[in-house]
C-alpha cells in the first residue's frame, strides 16, 4: 500500500479488509475488589461474527487520523490512541489513515471500541513492520482498555483479573440470537450500584459447563433500563436462555441452529435490533491477517 497524505473514503474502497468482531460474555462474576477500586472478575469471552471493518493507509507524515464511524476527538478515539501507542512503543515514524465501518451497536456490552483498538494495533504492527509479539500488544492494549487484550488474543478465553490473565479454552460454538434493545448503559452506574454482587466464589471451567454461571450485572440493569427488563423476559417468554453481555444492554440466547435463530430474530419488536450470530472461538481477524 502506498504512503499518503490523506485520503477521502471512496479511496479506501480496494484496501485491504481487516475485521473487528464483537464478543460476549457468555457469564460474568465478580470476586472482588482491588484496593484501586477496580473490581476482580471471572468471564469467558468469546467471539461472534458481527464485526466492524478497518481499512488503513499508512502515511508518510507520522499523522494518525480516523474517517467514517462516530467521529470523536483524537484522544478519545480509541483506534488513534492505538496507532499513537503503537508508533510510541515501536519508534514508528509512520502515520496512518484509519477507515472505520461500524457494524457493531455501540455502548451495548459487545467491546466494538476495544475490538476496534485491537485490531488497529495488529494491522498497523503488521503494516508498519515493527516486529512487536503478542504479548507485547496485548500489554499495550491493556493501557487502553481491559477488554483490548482479548482482542489481540484472539481466541476465545477464560478470564480473571480485571479481564488481563487470559487462559485460552473452546466452548460450545452455537447459533445465537442477539438483541439490541436501543439503550446506552451506564458501565460506570453498573459497577458502582450498591447492590451489585463482588464477592461470587471462584469457579472452574467444568462449573460453567455445569451451569453453575450467571451475570451479576444483570438485575442492576433490569431495575434502572426497562428495555433491557424486556428483551429478556421477551427471550424467556420465547423459550429461550437469555442472559446480558457484559454490562449491557444487549442480551443474547444459544438456539438450536440457524434456522432457528432466524425464525425468532423475524418475530423480534420493531422498537429493538435482532442479529443472527454465530459463536467463534477463533476471532474473525485472524482470517484477514
Amino acid at each position: 500500500m502506498s504512503m499518503s497524505s490523506a485520503k477521502t473514503p471512496s479511496q479506501f474502497a480496494d484496501a485491504r479488509v481487516w475485521l473487528a468482531p464483537a464478543k460476549i460474555n457468555r457469564f460474568l462474576h465478580i470476586t472482588g475488589r482491588r484496593a484501586d477500586g477496580y473490581h476482580l472478575l471471572q468471564t469467558l469471552f468469546q467471539f461472534i461474527d458481527l464485526c466492524d471493518e478497518l481499512r488503513f493507509a499508512p502515511r508518510a507524515d507520522g499523522v494518525i487520523r480516523r474517517i467514517g464511524g462516530d467521529r470523536r476527538l483524537p484522544e478519545d478515539d480509541l483506534c488513534v490512541r492505538a496507532g499513537r501507542r503503537l508508533q510510541a512503543a515501536a519508534g514508528i515514524s509512520l502515520g496512518a489513515d484509519i477507515y472505520l465501518t461500524k457494524r457493531i451497536p455501540m455502548g451495548g456490552g459487545l467491546g466494538g471500541g476495544s475490538s476496534d483498538a485491537a485490531t488497529t494495533l495488529v494491522a498497523l504492527n503488521a503494516l508498519w513492520g515493527c516486529g512487536l509479539g503478542e504479548s507485547e500488544l496485548c500489554a499495550l492494549g491493556l493501557e487502553l482498555g481491559a477488554d483490548v487484550p482479548v482482542f489481540v488474543f484472539g481466541r476465545a478465553a477464560w478470564a480473571e483479573g480485571v479481564g488481563e490473565s487470559l487462559t485460552e479454552v473452546a466452548p460450545d460454538e452455537p447459533w445465537m440470537l442477539l438483541i439490541d434493545p436501543s439503550c446506552h448503559v451506564d458501565t460506570g452506574l453498573v459497577f458502582s450500584a450498591p447492590e451489585l454482587t463482588r464477592d461470587c466464589q471462584s469457579i472452574t471451567m467444568p462449573g460453567f459447563l455445569a451451569g453453575r454461571v450467571s451475570n451479576v450485572c444483570e438485575d442492576v440493569v433490569r431495575a434502572r433500563y426497562p428495555a433491557v427488563d424486556a428483551a429478556l423476559d421477551w427471550l424467556v417468554a420465547h423459550g429461550s436462555d437469555g442472559r446480558m453481555t457484559g454490562t449491557g444492554a444487549c442480551v443474547f440466547a444459544a438456539v438450536e441452529d440457524r434456522v432457528a435463530a432466524e425464525a425468532l430474530c423475524r418475530q423480534v419488536p420493531d422498537e429493538w435490533s435482532g442479529y443472527v450470530v454465530k459463536a467463534k472461538n477463533r476471532s474473525p481477524l485472524f482470517d484477514t491477517m
